[in-house]
């Protein structure tokens, strides 16, 4: 009895949320181990479900770094990466675009449906609804400047082919490749693509799954909360440094643009987004107007 009394428990905590959310966007940023570990997999897929079924609209954005250095490293293909962003050539932009567009994404798409959800897989291409400008040069470590290849800078999202997807009940899942202005497809980082659309779509909610706990401070401790000034402040002194610093600024962008609140949370605790959204306490890093 005390189990289920627990359980009785945990819906009414949700219930305020699940009203005050209902029928609003969520973006959801799908990365990291959630993405290799199986029983995370199926915990994410439904999750999302459970979402969708309870009258939240989330929208997944994905990415796919460790499959695709995997699927070089089998053809042979040396890969570098610049301030997070992989140089890619003519060969890598092939293999970026089957991993991430093909098997990922399809992937996913298969694990929503296997739970009871309607999911269609997209990426920028599609519609061009995400179109970017080629990213002409980055500096490497040692001060030289170098063509990155088809590395994209969003330049504009189209929210109408997602959100009629949205509208007609089901989960759209989209890969991070671009196009740009001739057609041509381009590499963009997925906490990037995952801003971008959520400020597109003014989605209530932009959430950004991780291999870390959160938003650590100068004790190491995870901030529970920050103010886009704090944001600012951690990162000039330094406390909010190396791969933290993308996603904090993807998400101070984001909140910028529109959306209501940013959430870095830890994508290797299963029903990671649940428990950040339906509870009280939250278990990442808020990030507010």
């Amino acid at each position: 009895m005390e189990s289920l009394a627990l359980k009785a428990a945990v819906l009414m905590e949700a219930l305020p949320y699940i009203q005050r959310f209902h029928g609003e966007i969520f973006v959801i940023k799908y990365g990291g181990h959630a993405m290799v570990d199986p029983v995370l997999r199926d915990s994410f897929a439904r999750d999302v479900v459970l979402m969708k079924y309870v009258g939240l609209h989330p929208v997944v954005v994905h990415g796919g770094g460790p499959q695709i250095d995997e699927k070089l490293a089998d053809l042979g293909v040396v890969s570098e990466r610049l301030d997070g962003l992989r140089v890619t050539d003519e060969r890598t932009m092939e293999v970026v675009e089957m991993v991430l567009g093909g098997k990922i994404n399809q992937e996913i798409v298969s694990l929503i449906g296997h739970h009871g959800g309607r999911s269609v897989g997209l990426t920028g291409r599609d519609d061009r609804f995400i179109q970017a400008e080629k990213v002409d040069e980055m500096r490497t470590k040692a001060g030289r400047l170098v063509d990155p290849g088809r590395v994209g800078a969003v330049r504009h999202v189209n929210p109408d082919v997602v959100l009629d997807l949205v509208e007609n009940g089901f989960v759209p899942v989209i890969a991070p490749v671009a196009v740009d202005d001739e057609g041509r497809s381009l590499n963009v980082n997925a906490d990037t693509v995952a801003g971008k659309v959520a400020e597109a779509l003014q989605a209530r909610k932009l959430v950004l799954m991780t291999d870390i706990e959160g938003v650590r401070g100068d004790d190491g401790e995870v901030i529970s909360s920050l103010s886009a000034t704090d944001i600012e402040e951690l990162t000039e002194s330094g406390v909010i440094n190396g791969g933290m610093i993308p996603k904090t600024q993807c998400a101070l962008e984001a909140i910028l643009g529109g959306v209501e609140k940013a959430h870095v949370i830890d994508g290797r605790k299963r029903h990671a987004a649940l428990m950040e959204i339906f509870t009280d306490q939250g278990i990442g890093t808020e990030i507010t107007r």
